[in-house]
């Protein structure tokens, strides 16, 4: 299996990467049984899914508790293990980032927030060091977090050997430059999926110059390209999907045709819609990494199919013509 290198840090990781916020549970996603969670971490690793990324907010620190308990069970030297920090709800600051279940939660990037951000982190992780640290969410004003203050600091925790890696999250490519102005910038983890691509514009051009790796959220476009939904799919009130773009009629039936033409692949490669759809958004970009979020283990099996798919050149184009499209 073909590793990818995470910017200029020196770690390689197959592309796949497993995200945990689902694990968290939170009104955002409902109830789980935690022993399921740490079993489906511990499968991503056994598939070879040896990215598990998580972060404090994820259920208010309930994310990186499960993810801790797991890592009990696996060897920590196989696990590429990502965790952000700068989103706190410790103490009150001049930014509030949003209201999470009652929970005020507000947003420091302060040099002294990333540490005990950190810190924090490792306790519950169970771990001396993080692999990747993100910076969450960026500050609106950097007057008040001078991003000098906070690059610095996640330096020096890389000297320290706290972190391995420098992660950003959210940004734009002014940003990028000055992560990279101050430090060294490793990867920055975007929304992208085949029917959200702005970062291949906005964002790409920049990280190629800087030698900035990406990871990708949101790949299959909360369930939208797994070949489960129809356009008469509802879903409860409240739900992110009802105010997502891409669900919106005009633009779920662009998604939905643009599958139908696919049907013919997913027999030839003997894989469901949803591992063909990660295997392409993975060739879309050279050098990406896709994150795909789970809570059990069969969705785990599921997300590492997309792991033994070779696209031939010509499906390849085929289906990237047909994402084009509809662009």
């Amino acid at each position: 299996m073909e590793n990818l290198n995470i910017g200029r840090s020196g770690i390689e990781v197959p592309f796949l990467g497993m995200g945990t916020w689902a694990i968290g549970g939170g009104s955002w996603w409902g109830d789980n049984d935690d022993a399921l969670s740490v079993k489906a971490i511990q499968t991503a690793v056994e598939q070879g899914i040896r990215w598990i990324d998580t972060a404090p907010i994820y259920g208010l620190y309930h994310s990186e508790t499960v993810v801790g308990e797991a890592l009990k069970h696996i060897d920590r030297d196989k696990v590429v293990l990502s965790t952000k920090c700068g989103l706190e709800w410790r103490h009150e600051t001049p930014v509030l980032h949003k209201v999470v279940d009652g929970t005020a939660v507000y947003r420091d990037l302060s040099a002294q927030s990333i540490i005990e951000d950190v810190e924090d982190s490792l306790r519950r992780l169970g771990t001396d060091h993080l692999d990747v640290l993100y910076t969450h969410w960026q500050s609106p004003n950097l007057g008040l977090y001078p991003l000098e203050e906070t690059v610095e600091a996640m330096m020096k925790l890389k000297e320290q050997g706290k972190i391995r890696a420098i992660g950003a999250s959210n940004v734009t490519a002014d940003l990028i430059r000055g992560y990279c102005r101050y430090g060294q910038l490793d990867v920055i983890q975007e929304k992208y999926s085949l029917l959200t691509r702005r970062i291949e514009k906005q964002l790409l051009p920049t990280c190629r110059e800087l030698g900035v790796s990406v990871q990708a959220y949101s790949p299959l476009e909360q369930g939208l390209l797994t070949g489960k939904v129809t356009m008469e799919t509802t879903f409860p009130e409240g739900s992110t999907r009802n105010s997502n773009p891409c669900f919106q009629p005009a633009r779920r039936k662009q998604a939905l045709d643009l599958l139908a033409k696919w049907d013919d692949l997913t027999g030839k490669y003997d894989c469901t819609m949803a591992q063909l759809v990660i295997a392409l958004t993975a060739r879309m970009i050279p050098g990406l990494h896709v994150l795909c979020g789970a809570r059990t283990p069969e969705q785990v099996l599921d997300n590492a199919g997309a792991l033994n798919i070779k696209l031939d050149g010509a499906d390849a184009v085929r289906m990237k013509w047909d994402v084009d499209a509809i662009s």
